[in-house]
């Protein structure tokens, strides 16, 4: 792990896991596992990047193996980040240039970053007991952002976890991309199809389809400010 640690500049370091935490013993396998293979990776919980003063926050799936795992910044280091991080330069969201590698120096200026995993799962596919045993990580991060209006969901993981955390019934708010849900606090809950590199190069998501959901993001800012 490098010195210049991306917990240090996590924005609300109180709701990250802890860089040891044990919660789910297949991860923390896998994490071991990877530490003698690549003792320069990260390899640890990956902690949220963006605007502590965001009105909106992402949640992804989990960190990659040579993505976020690699380089301890969510959609960081691998291809899943690049559309991610073009569209939200395209929607202001971004200062700096993004060169996918946390070195770049880039901050995000409405927006911020989460996984509702914080570890890496074997073939990126979390068991529902991790996806629980993560779900207080999640909640404390929603909770520590006030001006959150809207979250939006990458993919349906991120999107049942969500629900959950807010007590709502996944028969009353199913994943389907584009959807809108009303959750409290006069926020909402939108669903994009993740921008993984399959999804990007199968056409099941595209750049179109990517930017649609952000223009709906802003306009429910509009309307739930």
């Amino acid at each position: 792990m490098s010195d210049h640690s991306p917990l240090s500049i996590a924005p609300f370091p109180d709701a990250e896991a802890p860089s040891g935490c044990r919660r789910c013993p297949r991860l923390v396998g896998l994490r071991k596992s990877l530490r003698k293979e690549h003792p320069d990776w990260w390899n640890a919980p990956v902690p949220a990047f963006g605007d502590p003063s965001a009105w909106l926050a992402i949640v992804g799936l989990a960190p990659g193996t040579e993505g976020a795992n690699r380089t301890g910044r969510p959609f960081t280091g691998d291809a899943s980040g690049e559309m991610l991080f073009a569209t939200l330069a395209q929607f202001g969201l971004v200062n700096g240039i993004f060169a996918n590698d946390p070195s770049d120096g880039i901050g995000l200026n409405g927006a911020i970053i989460l996984n509702a995993v914080k570890c890496l799962p074997p073939e990126n596919k979390p068991t529902a007991a991790e996806i629980n045993n993560c779900r207080d990580f999640l909640k404390k991060a929603i909770r520590a952002l006030p001006d959150v209006r809207v979250i939006l969901a990458l993919g349906k993981i991120a999107h049942d976890s969500l629900v959950r955390m807010e007590g709502l019934r996944l028969a009353d708010h199913k994943f389907a991309h584009g959807a809108v849900h009303l959750l409290s606090d006069n926020r909402v809950l939108i669903d994009s199809y993740h921008c993984s590199r399959y999804n990007v190069n199968t056409g099941r998501l595209t750049q179109a389809m990517f930017d649609d959901i952000f223009r709906k993001t802003a306009e429910q800012r509009s309307i739930q400010s």
